[in-house]
């Protein structure tokens, strides 16, 4: 043989014999089963030793029969508690190839003096004791390598020193039952090795797909603990989205449940961001939301000794969960933070931007009893809020409860009233600011409530929004104020008022379209007004609307101009024909100057546009004056006449052509 492949033969054998230090997870698995193992081969050593000890008592020197079973019973006994002691141990994989490598090393000596005190006592026996310390010899080394098959190294360690002189030691007897007995011990042993291997070869295969599946649940885990995060979190602005942000509030509501201390629900609706959407783009949009939730993060992570959980809740709104017991004076000074940061300028490319932000907060225990009410409380909150203080702060309160609760009695009211019998409607002019003669009409709708009585519009047109009666409302009505406005002068034009719910509804204006065919009058005689706040509320789908209403020959007024989501691309993004200026800037157009440049502007761009300038809430012969000389063409207000019902319409316009048509003096009594 080559001496290469007898040296690669020799370095194959010798790495039977050593511990797999290069295989760190096989190496601790070899360990870990070994040493649940060590126990019962030092019981089995112990054990037989003791008999084969007790056979040769009378017959063997003391020496032979006492003192060195004794000492390697001892020995046996403190490796045992040793392993027993340690085997809960924490270990480096250093302390395990350690610990592991010393077995190898005590296998020699140990198998070496069992086997030399075995050869010593077969003298002394008789044919049945020399049988006994034959039996011994194989019947250990059995159990020994059975103990070892975890650490094959130590196992063939002690194959070699126990089974060689066995063999060679029997044979030399001469004694034929004794060399059948060594021949076929060397054949079991020879099997052993063989299993030995096989299931050394096993164990480490086994180690290797169990390394390989712990490794793929690890994965698995990974991939699942990614998942949750991604399902937990908004993907725009990697903050807590809606999910997260209910799981928090329904663990922190169950906290202060039992703790008996206050929690806060709170809601931020971003103002005038849709503006932003449309007149910037989305990706604008986008970017705002970003850097308003990061600006809102940060006071929260801020505010102390309260703990305070923010979320997305999607769109532009937001959630705040607000634990430590926090009193009414926290959620306002947590509510004016934020604020303040929000309305801080956008810096994007070349445009800047700005925001204010309405929150609405609720407490537990005062505003409710479940996490469901106090969230629905913060919403109502946040609600009154943008209805009544935009970019401010609204707690919960009793006041607001009995607005709830009286929102819910109009609501189920409305869902069961006739709308036929109920529901009526009033007519205001609209009058021409130099001639004095009236225009048109608008028409503006009254609810007589059997249970009621007068319901405000302010108060039952938002119910119907709410639960999805202003459509079939508004349906009806128009078609009664187009078989009025059929019996007016064909000069006579009839302004009629649609919501977001009408321009932007996924069916589209058609059933509205229909009642116009129907009602045989001329859809150059109508004006539909439209607000700001609608326009924003899906502008694509309300640009279309119009178009189409526009295409029939209506006329289009953008309704309160100045006080919603104000933007200029209104103006030139929809094919308008009025503007109303809101009645807020007529109230004090004489005494400040600020309103007075706001219609003196408004009123400058509705003649650049060749759009209709029409000012509403005028009360006064002062402000008429003033709206005159800055340009406006329309008026409407208590100056003329307050909404009267359709049977009173003829005999005022005959009442106008009679003071109109007389001595030419136009005078008007202050409100009628």
């Amino acid at each position: 043989m080559p001496f290469a492949d007898l040296k690669s033969h020799l370095a194959a054998t010798i790495r039977l014999f050593r511990v797999p230090a290069d295989n760190p997870d096989l190496m601790r698995a070899q360990f870990d089963a070994f040493s649940k193992q060590v126990p019962l081969l030092y019981f089995i050593l112990m054990s037989n030793t003791i008999a084969v000890a007790y056979t040769y008592v009378n017959v063997a020197p003391d020496w032979l029969t006492m003192i060195v079973p004794s000492v390697l019973t001892v020995l046996a006994g403190l490796r045992t508690y040793w392993w027993l002691h340690q085997r809960h141990l924490v270990r480096s994989d250093a302390d395990v190839l350690r610990n592991l490598r010393a077995t190898n090393w005590l296998t020699l000596p140990i198998g070496a003096g069992f086997t030399a005190w075995s050869f010593a006592l077969y003298p002394y026996g008789d044919p049945f004791a020399k049988s006994q310390v034959a039996f011994y010899m194989a019947v250990t080394v059995i159990g020994c390598i059975f103990s070892l098959m975890h650490l094959r190294s130590a196992a063939l360690i002690v194959t070699l020193i126990v089974d060689v002189p066995y063999v060679l030691f029997f044979f030399a007897t001469g004694e034929p039952t004794l060399k059948a007995i060594a021949v076929n011990n060397l054949l079991v042993s020879g099997a052993m090795v063989t299993v030995l291997f096989i299931y050394s070869r096993d164990f480490a295969d086994l180690v290797a797909s169990r390394k390989s599946l712990l490794a793929q649940q690890a994965a698995t885990q990974a991939l699942s603990d990614e998942n949750f995060r991604l399902a937990n979190l908004d993907s725009l602005t990697d903050l807590p989205n809606r999910r997260r942000f209910f799981a928090e509030l329904s663990s922190a509501f169950a906290d202060a449940e039992r703790r008996n201390v206050r929690v806060a629900v709170g809601i931020i609706d971003l103002d005038g961001f849709k503006p932003i959407n449309d007149n910037y783009g989305h990706s604008v949009g986008d970017r705002v939301l970003i850097e308003a939730g990061l600006r809102i993060r940060e006071v929260c992570e801020g505010f102390g000794p309260q703990r305070v959980e923010f979320a997305r809740l999607g769109g532009d709104e937001f959630g705040l969960v607000v634990c430590g017991d926090p009193e009414d004076s926290d959620l306002m000074r947590l509510g004016e933070r934020i604020g303040s940061q929000v309305k801080l300028p956008y810096q994007l490319d070349t445009a800047h931007t700005g925001l204010s932000c309405s929150i609405g907060f609720a407490l537990f225990p005062d505003s409710a009893t479940t996490s469901e009410a106090l969230y629905e409380c913060a919403d109502y909150s946040l609600y009154h809020a943008k209805r009544h203080l935009r970019g401010r702060t609204v707690i919960f309160s009793s006041e607001l409860e009995a607005e709830i609760r009286s929102r819910g009695v109009i609501e189920n009211l409305l869902r069961t009233s006739d709308f036929g019998a109920e529901m009526g409607l009033v007519f205001q002019p609209i009058v021409d600011a130099m001639s004095e003669h009236t225009a048109g009409f608008e028409a503006l709708a009254r609810w007589h409530s059997p249970r009621l009585g007068w319901v405000s519009p302010a108060d039952f047109i938002p119910a119907a929004e709410r639960i999805g009666l202003i459509r079939p409302l508004t349906q009806a009505l128009l078609a009664r104020a187009l078989a009025t406005a059929r019996a007016w002068p064909d000069d006579i034009r009839l302004s009629f008022n649609l919501s977001a719910h009408d321009v932007c509804a996924a069916e589209g204006i058609l059933p509205l379209i229909s009642i116009i065919e129907k009602s045989g009058l001329s859809p150059r005689r109508i004006d539909f007004e439209i607000t700001e706040t609608a326009v924003t509320f899906d502008f694509v789908r309300a640009q279309q609307s119009i178009a189409t209403l526009k295409a029939m020959g209506c006329g289009i007024s953008l309704d309160d101009f100045g006080t919603g989501y104000s933007s200029l691309s209104h103006v030139h993004r929809l094919p308008l024909d009025k503007i109303k200026v809101d009645r807020s800037f007529v109230a004090d157009i004489n005494e400040n100057p600020v309103s007075h440049k706001i219609v003196k502007s408004l009123a400058g761009l509705c003649d650049d546009m060749e759009i209709a300038c029409v000012v509403e809430g005028v009360e006064t012969r002062a402000q008429l004056d003033s709206l005159r000389r800055l340009g406006c063409d329309f008026i409407q207000g208590y100056y003329f006449a307050k909404p009267m019902p359709a049977d009173a319409i003829v005999d005022y316009l005959a009442n106008e052509r009679q003071r109109l048509d007389g001595s030419g003096a136009k005078v008007w009594p202050k409100a009628r």
